[in-house]
């Protein structure tokens, strides 16, 4: 079977650290927040759980498959535990793992997620791999690329010769820490060979250097005015907004089951499965409306994956949904 989704981006092991002794401090002016914890202390934890098999791109390939997508990951691990550990995973998920390369010089990456109250902090490092792209025998519909190292510079001018080689298969780029920092040549052509973008808010105004910014439509059209055919600006927990080259949406959250219990992968699942959506042929508007319903799923377990809905159980959803559930055009 062809390929639905090529998911690429650095897999990695992340070890969940529930805190029980930090506070939170936000400064008035900024709304910046810090996570403070006494220095040069011994600080005491409340639980620690492994997450094999996680980050942007290896989310959305197991997202995917949870909704009946066939989708692999392109991703890089060490030869060591950790890397079985992510392959074992993905293999249990249903995600092909044929384009997960093993390298023996390399550990598999390693994040630490430091977890308080219902938000989390994450401490990452990505190893230097020698990226390369895949050779494919069947093009897939769609390819989304995600977060990866800083020296992957090169790599994503390989994605892109590929993807201008073949114009049917669609792009989703939801970019990581460094690929917002992309400049140049590489950074035109990724966002003019873009289908659907995906950022928060924070990230959109850091993409425009716009820091003062609030206007959503101003930020939207921002953004396109990159390239992207259609753009998506999520807004924590004030839902989220799009663009489609004409019109402007509002995006409702799904209404909680209950309170949230941890956010890991809330962005993840909603990015990931409004592609999804649209690989199974609905509309972009009535895609939206699925992203939403698997990120407040997620946030009702701890990890980016536990709480991802299978294709019934999200249909199910969005069928007793409230008459408010709805898109608002701007």
């Amino acid at each position: 079977m062809a390929l639905d989704i090529l998911a690429i981006g650095d897999i990695v092991v992340e070890p969940f650290i529930k805190l029980k002794d930090a506070s939170v401090h936000c400064s008035v002016n900024t709304q910046a927040c810090e996570i403070c914890m006494r220095f040069g202390d011994k600080i005491p934890y409340e639980s620690a759980e492994i997450m094999p098999a996680v980050g942007n791109s290896a989310n959305a390939a197991v997202c995917a498959a949870r909704l009946g997508l066939k989708s692999a990951l392109r991703a890089y691990v060490g030869k060591d535990t950790n890397g079985e550990m992510c392959q074992k995973r993905l293999k249990q998920e249903k995600v092909d793992t044929k384009f997960v390369v093993v390298d023996k010089e390399k550990e598999t990456n390693r994040h630490y997620v430091l977890w308080y109250d219902t938000e989390r902090t994450i401490l990452v490092n990505h190893q230097d791999y020698p990226y390369t792209f895949p050779k494919l025998s069947d093009h897939p519909k769609w390819i989304y690329l995600s977060s990866l190292a800083a020296t992957s510079g090169p790599y994503h001018e390989m994605i892109l010769d590929y993807l201008e080689k073949n114009p049917r298969v669609q792009l989703a780029f939801q970019p990581g820490t460094f690929q917002l920092s992309l400049t140049g040549a590489v950074k035109e052509r990724v966002y003019k060979r873009t289908d659907v973008f995906f950022c928060n808010k924070d990230e959109a105004r850091r993409l425009l250097q716009t820091p003062e910014e609030n206007e959503i439509k101003n930020l939207l059209s921002g953004v396109a005015a990159l390239g992207p055919k259609k753009v998506v600006i999520s807004d924590d927990t004030k839902g989220a907004y799009a663009f489609d080259g004409e019109s402007y949406f509002y995006i409702p959250l799904y209404p909680d089951v209950r309170a949230p219990f941890e956010r890991t992968g809330a962005g993840d699942s909603f990015s990931s499965t409004i592609i999804a959506a649209l690989c199974l042929g609905k509309s972009f508007q009535e895609a939206l409306l699925w992203g939403p319903i698997n990120a407040m799923s997620v946030v009702q377990d701890v990890g980016a994956q536990k709480g991802l809905l299978t294709r019934t159980k999200l249909l199910s959803y969005l069928e007793s949904a409230p008459e408010s559930y709805k898109l608002k055009q701007l």
